[in-house]
């Protein structure tokens, strides 16, 4: 069991550390990490890599070779850093991804500044979730500083693509067996849910691809062709139509925030008619015809209380119902990417340990959660096959992939003492 002496001891090196944490995740986001397409992931795999290794870490890169992703031009560099202890006991792997999403407009601030202000961090990725990788690594980082013994091993990774379902990143680690349920015990993921919650799992994801296919026609005579567009949008009508009924049934898991705990289906993007003309031509330009290719892009989240063939089955549905009622439309469905929902048992060691360091550390009870939207815990499960693997780390959910994105430096620290607390728990049993 771990002696109240053996926690202070990382607690303080934590707090000494506090000034030089918050620096690196400026540091990070000072890094344009942006995917799409992935720029920069090298650089700031290596500058994660150059601080473990300064540390006490063994490092290693592991590239997603094989994966489309991964070229030259934009290389899928995942960096993983291990501490191991006196013997073979149980192994926390700590994670955190380090792409972010492109800026947007908006900003009144530089979105690669990592700006400090008033107590926050702003930046891409300061919320989502550079901030929480670099908190997980500090909690990493505690152990070696504070010069401890402990049986088991303690690893932090930073990996690539979750924004884009992390099949380079945390996927691939677990493909080749860097984070597997024969050498993995309990995974923590530092997303932003505040230093109160602890997230057991998230919804389910149907990304689709509806296309609707037309017949080419002089626009002046439209009645000569048939217009994919129109058929489109009949599709999105009689789909606006199935939210109602979404949004009747609700989950018992404690998603948050409260309006996703039904299903939800959103149009993520449309595409029809003709492509504009090369820019270098004059610019825009459109030919007069009626579009014979239309096509949306569709994401459905799902609840545990549904299964995906009923998911999927609504959607096929609706296109035969369209087609019957005008055998001259013709629709194609195409599947882009299916997440299960994922849920760890709220009586988990791993649960228990965060919420005693919760309780003890920020002095309040724990808040047991769920995500709206998958992060990498999918892999973690589905591929890894590790039971015990929850997000736990510092910022508010609702400034992901917000203009002004920030994050309050003192949650940074909090996350990562209790991080650190629960590693050590779990580690010396």
């Amino acid at each position: 069991m771990t002696d109240a002496a053996t926690s202070e001891r990382v607690l303080l090196e934590i707090e000494a550390a506090a000034e030089e944490m918050i620096d690196f995740a400026a540091e990070l986001i000072r890094i344009p990490t942006v995917n799409p397409p992935g720029t920069e992931y090298r650089r700031c795999a290596e500058a994660i890599g150059d601080r473990l290794a300064t540390l006490g870490f063994e490092v290693e890169y592991v590239e997603a070779d094989g994966r489309p992703e991964h070229s030259e031009a934009y290389p899928r560099v995942n960096v993983v850093g291990s501490l191991r202890g006196s013997g073979s006991g149980p192994c926390v792997h700590l994670n955190g991804h380090f792409d972010v999403v492109p800026p947007g407009d908006g900003w009144t601030v530089d979105p690669f500044g990592g700006e400090l202000r008033d107590g926050r961090l702003y930046g891409r990725g300061s919320a989502d979730m550079k901030s929480g990788l670099v908190a997980a690594l500090y909690a990493a980082a505690a152990f070696a500083r504070a010069g401890i013994e402990f049986p088991g091993r303690i690893e932090i990774s930073g990996t690539v693509d979750e924004e884009s379902g992390g099949f380079a990143g945390v996927a691939h680690l677990a493909e080749v067996g860097r984070i597997h349920r024969d050498r993995t015990d309990y995974v923590i993921i530092p997303e932003p849910f505040g230093t109160l919650g602890i997230s057991l799992g998230h919804r389910g994801v149907y990304w689709f691809k509806v296309v609707a296919r037309g017949q080419i026609g002089h626009g002046s005579m439209p009645f000569l062709g048939r217009s994919a567009i129109d058929d489109l949008m009949a599709v999105l009508a009689r789909i606006d139509k199935l939210r109602p009924e979404l949004e009747r049934l609700v989950t018992s898991m404690p998603v948050v925030p409260a309006l996703a705990r039904t299903g939800s289906i959103n149009v993520n993007s449309i595409l029809g008619g003709q492509s504009d003309a090369d820019p270098s031509l004059g610019g825009p330009l459109q030919t007069p015809c009626v579009a014979d290719y239309a096509e949306a892009v569709f994401d459905r989240r799902f609840i545990v209380e549904e299964s995906l063939d009923d998911v999927r089955g609504q959607i096929g549905s609706i296109l035969t119902e369209l087609e019957r009622e005008d055998p001259e439309r013709r629709y194609e469905l195409l599947d882009l990417m299916i997440v299960e929902p994922t849920m760890t048992p709220p009586d988990s060691p791993l649960v228990r340990a965060l919420a005693r360091s919760i309780r003890s550390i920020v002095g309040e009870e724990a808040e047991l959660v769920a995500s709206p939207g998958t992060y990498d815990q999918k892999h973690i499960a589905r591929i890894a096959g590790v039971e015990h693997c929850v997000a736990y780390g510092p910022g508010e959910l609702e400034q992901a992939h917000q203009p002004d994105e920030s994050c309050a430096v003192e949650d940074i620290v909090t996350s990562a003492k209790v991080m650190a607390a629960a590693a050590l728990e779990l580690t010396t049993g």
